[in-house]
Parts: C-alpha cells; structure tokens; sequence
C-alpha cells in the first residue's frame, strides 16, 4: 500500500484557500459563478450565498444570486443552497437513498407535489398546508424535480421541473469529488455528515472512488484527497488575501468535529464561530479566521480576536463596505468589538 502523504495545516489551509478562490478573485462571469459554487453555496440565512460569490468573485452584484446559471434547492442536510443549475443532479440525486423504502418515500413525496403544482409556482408553506405534510415536503429534494427561490423575506417559492439526467449513482461520485477537492482532506464519516447522508452510504462511494484517491496524513488523522491535487497541495503558498468577510455556513469553514480543529486550533474561539444558534460570519486576515462578524441592515459589526494592524484594519474596512448587500441603499457602516 502506497504510504500516506505527510500534509500540514499551513499546506491545508493554503489549498483550501487556492481551489476556494479566497487568495484572489475570480473575474466576473458564469464560469467564475461555477467554479465559486463548486461545492454549492448555503443560503439558509438570506443572501449569505451572495456573500459567498462576492469573497470569491470580481464585480459581484446585489443582483448575481439570481444569474440564471444559478438555482436554489434544498441540498446537502436539507438546507437551502444556490448552486450551478447545469448541476442541480450533482446535489440532489447524489443524495437519493439506496434503501428501497426511503427511496419510494421521497419518489412518492415529488410525484405528490408534482400533480398538486400542475405547472404553477407556489409558496412553499401554501403547498405544505394544503397537502397536509409540513416540512415532508423536502423528501421530494432528491429526486432533483424540485427547484426553490427564496428571497429571504417569507416562505420560498416551489416548483417542479423534469429529473436531471445524471444516475444518482454517478452523481453521488460526482458530489464525493467537489467534496474532496473543495474542502479536503476528508474522511467518509466527515462527508456523511456535510451531505446529510448515511455512513455506510458515504464509504461506499469513498470505496468506489478508490482510484482516484490518495490517502494523507493530517494533523487531525487520517483522510483521502484526489490524487490529482496532490501537486497543488505541495505548491508552495502564494500570497493570501489581505482580508476576506465570509457568511455563516460558508464552505470554507462549514466543518463539524475535527475538522473545526484543523481551521481554528483554540477551543474558545472555536465555540465563539460555530456557535448553537445561526453562527457569525468569519473574518479571514491574510488567510487565517483572525475574528467573526455579524451585520444588521448597513451596520457590521467585527469582533477581532488579535491585534490587527491599521493596514489589516483598513482592509476588512474595506471588505465590509464593499458587501453587495441587497435592498441597502446607505453607506455600510463597520463597528469594532472589542
């Protein structure tokens, strides 16, 4: 057997950073929007995609969540996600169940809003009364027949379209891959928790994708990466951007359990972003989370964890008044906590 590669967080984070587009902007455009939404984007607090997009790609607007490259489903967990709609199988049918009877549940549950929809788009609670089936309604989410926009403001708006053509079991590769390239090294057990999906379910395409893997050894254990991107976990780091705001539940620190320990090694300041409740935003300085952030309307508010220089404070400054943030028409103002 092939020994494992020696990586170390400064290799990690670097590669993180690189393939997440966080070191330097993407130009404007629907490629660029792809490559942002690799891995999809959570959008389960309003507009935090947006924001997403914005710390990855030049001349994001206020308006660029509603690119029509672009749709919203209930992806990984069930939760809200924009992602690249020549993709949408990738993170829907990726999760259908093997199990027989989940599997007819959520067949069941799309053919059910299918004919209750009869071609319309209706507010997703409408559609949950009337049917009588609450939050069920999601189970329908793997079939990859159901799209959503929600605009923040109230329930989403629902509406069904044809399958993707894509096998689910191929899309289940598919998503392990972006997976492992987007916020690698990982583990089986650290997918099934991202994806929302079973363990065994996750080893299983771990073990189909065993060619195309190389083992790693971590600071925090053991994983796999792709094989392909071992060069550029060895490239040496190029320069870190000098300040990004990323939202909550942004990929690059959309971890559980170890992994959370790899990204921020102090326990305290762990628990302060990855908090019970809706998490802050992360304050990303010259490529390491130096504090967190939250906004209210035009007003953000930084809590640095470190002593920042004037030329690091000027640039999150920076970062915060550039937000496109929609339906704000005065100045962002940027608060300091102490």
């Amino acid at each position: 057997m092939t020994p494992p590669i020696e990586l170390t967080r400064e290799q990690i984070l670097a590669f993180r950073r690189r393939v997440g587009a966080l070191d330097e902007r993407l130009p404007s455009g629907t490629r660029s929007l792809r490559q942002a939404a690799w891995a999809g984007l959570t959008d389960s607090v309003p507009r935090a995609a947006l924001l997403s997009i914005h710390a990855r790609v030049e001349g994001t607007q206020p308006s660029t969540w509603e690119d029509r490259s672009l749709v919203h489903v209930w992806g990984p967990r069930h939760s809200t996600y924009l992602v690249p709609a020549r993709d949408r199988g990738i993170f829907t049918l990726a999760r259908l169940p093997d199990e027989a009877r989940r599997r007819a549940r959520a067949e069941d549950m799309a053919a059910l809003v299918h004919a209750y929809l009869n071609g319309r788009r209706l507010l997703d609670g409408l559609v949950q009364r009337e049917l009588g089936i609450g939050n069920a309604i999601k189970y329908a989410a793997p079939t990859g027949t159901v799209l959503i926009r929600w605009d923040g403001a109230r329930s989403p708006t629902v509406w069904t379209v044809p399958a993707p053509e894509i096998d689910p079991f191929e899309a289940h590769r598919e998503l392990v891959r972006r997976y492992v390239h987007i916020l690698g090294p990982a583990t089986p057990a650290a997918f099934a928790t991202w994806a929302g999906i079973g363990e065994r379910e996750s080893r299983a395409a771990f073990e189909g994708l065993s060619k195309s893997l190389a083992p790693v050894r971590t600071p925090i254990g053991d994983a796999w990466i792709l094989a392909r991107d071992e060069p550029l976990f060895r490239e040496p780091p190029g320069p870190a951007a000098p300040a990004r705001l990323l939202p909550s539940g942004d990929t690059y620190f959309l971890f559980w359990g170890a992994g959370r320990e790899l990204l921020i090694p102090d326990a305290a300041r762990r628990a302060e972003l990855w908090t019970t409740r809706v998490w802050p935003g992360a304050v990303l300085v010259a490529g390491e989370v130096a504090g967190r952030w939250r906004r209210a309307q035009a007003e953000v508010s930084i809590q640095a964890w470190q002593r920042l220089s004037r030329a690091e404070r000027d640039a999150v400054e920076a970062e915060a008044r550039s937000l496109p943030l929609p339906g704000v028409e005065s100045e962002i103002s940027v608060g300091w906590n102490s």
